[in-house]
């Protein structure tokens, strides 16, 4: 099968090519590289408490879950598969998911999971399962959003197969030209949808009519492009009543439901609600400054007063991060620079460093940070806070900036710093948005900072 490597074009490099280009492309890359960027980042799953919510097709068929990928009375060779992968048990969405998409005859699903939930083993498992590796054609297909993606899934599927060389691998993704004629005998193809959908119709390289399984994973991030939208639902039309159709979005807004519905007749349905983001248990706090030279300095009282694990300090801009970033260097804090124009494993190498300690200061500006989930985070500084593209206060990113300090029932702090009466007024907003007090702090006095870290 082909290697990833000769392919490699960085996403962050897509964004530069089009900065001209209109925001929507833009932002849909971004969406695409944070998804890239979670599963890069990620060495293990996310432990989540969540409950998971299924709606049967048939409420009246009994509902299996299981404890134990034994029970799943999987292939030997993909049972050893799972295993070498570390996954010792089913994660919450595989305990319901599995025996929906393992039963005969399959069952259609539609499932909401965020990134970390183990839902690319699941369908990856269940692509595998359902193969005949006597038959030399394609069986299952995959559709993911951009190219990266496609080779992230390639991955598990290779990890996942690795005892089950029979079931051969072939990306259809731009560059991978083939011979005209050929008929593919790889039983698994996974790939972005203009490719797949031409290997399909135009260059016949693939018998729609052949495919078991068809899976469409990232919904949320392929509906962002209309073009992936009428490719996908032009290869679902192409597909044989029989096929099994599984769909996964980490979000499901009503467009996303709408296409969702649109792909998957008769579904069940899965969804692993959020972690609810609080300021409840987070203790907030405004300093006042006249410049960023003064944040510097409360910055650096706040660090000579309390013992910080790890910290995020967020920047409006580029400039002002790598300003600061340079600047904590220089007073010997071990800082880590989050920046815009970095490529996505530059930037996966970076938070990498900082989830493992290596750093104890992450300096970042907003774009990069979205999504980005490190759990020994104690402290939040907003060194600009959050406003949106008409300066009015971005609420939202707030809630998730700060959101990340508390997690998993831990307090944590944040501290704001003002420098301006539009500042001020932004943080007065925000105040009266959570109905929450946020104190104001003298970075002067160490003794009121220290009480605050008690």
């Amino acid at each position: 099968s082909l290697g990833g490597k000769d392919f490699f074009f960085s996403l962050a490099e897509g964004v530069g090519l089009q900065s001209g280009h209109d925001l929507g492309t833009r932002r849909i890359l971004d969406k695409a590289a944070q998804s890239l960027l979670n599963k890069l980042i990620r060495s293990n799953l996310v432990n989540t408490t969540n409950q998971v919510e299924v709606l049967q097709r048939d409420p009246n068929s009994p509902l299996y879950s299981v404890k134990s990928f034994e029970e799943l009375r999987l292939k030997p060779q993909l049972l050893q598969g799972v295993y070498a992968m570390g996954f010792n048990r089913p994660s919450k969405i595989q305990e319901n998911a599995l025996p929906m998409m393992l039963a005969e005859p399959p069952q259609n699903l539609i499932a909401q999971s965020q990134s970390g939930t183990g839902k690319t083993a699941a369908f990856v498992l269940a692509m595998l399962s359902h193969v005949d590796p006597s038959n030399k054609w394609p069986q299952c297909l995959c559709v993911s959003p951009t190219y990266e993606l496609a080779l992230q899934t390639g991955k598990v599927i290779e990890q996942m197969g690795q005892f089950y060389p029979e079931v051969k691998l072939m990306y259809a993704i731009r560059g991978n030209k083939l011979e005209k004629g050929l008929k593919l005998q790889e039983q698994i193809v996974i790939g972005t949808p203009g490719t797949v959908l031409d290997w399909c119709q135009k260059l016949k390289f693939i018998d729609p009519k052949k495919i078991k399984v068809f899976v469409l994973d990232e919904a949320d991030v392929m509906i962002a492009t209309q073009g992936h939208l009428d490719q996908s639902l032009r290869i679902q039309r192409m597909l044989p009543k029989s096929c099994q159709m599984l769909l996964f979005s980490a979000t499901f807004e009503e467009s996303v439901w709408n296409f969702a519905k649109r792909i998957v007749p008769d579904p069940n349905v899965i969804k692993l609600k959020r972690e609810e983001e609080t300021l409840d248990t987070i203790k907030q706090y405004y300093v006042v400054c006249n410049c960023k030279e003064e944040k510097f300095q409360a910055l650096c009282n706040i660090y000579g007063a309390i013992t910080i694990a790890q910290a995020m300090v967020f920047c409006h801009t580029r400039k002002t991060a790598g300003w600061l970033a340079g600047e904590l260097s220089k007073e010997g804090h071990q800082v880590a620079l989050l920046s815009g124009e970095m490529q996505v494993e530059q930037r996966a190498a970076v938070i990498d460093r900082f989830r493992n300690g290596k750093e104890k200061v992450l300096v970042t500006t907003n774009v990069c940070a979205r999504g980005i989930d490190v759990e020994q985070v104690s402290v939040v500084i907003n060194f600009d806070l959050p406003v949106d593209k008409d300066g009015n206060p971005d609420n939202e990113t707030y809630l998730h900036r700060i959101g990340r300090t508390g997690r998993f029932g831990k307090r944590g702090l944040a501290i704001n710093m003002v420098d301006s009466k539009f500042s001020m007024n932004i943080l007065n907003r925000i105040q009266d948005h959570f109905d929450k007090k946020i104190e104001r702090l003298d970075t002067d006095d160490l003794d009121e900072i220290e009480k605050i870290a008690n």
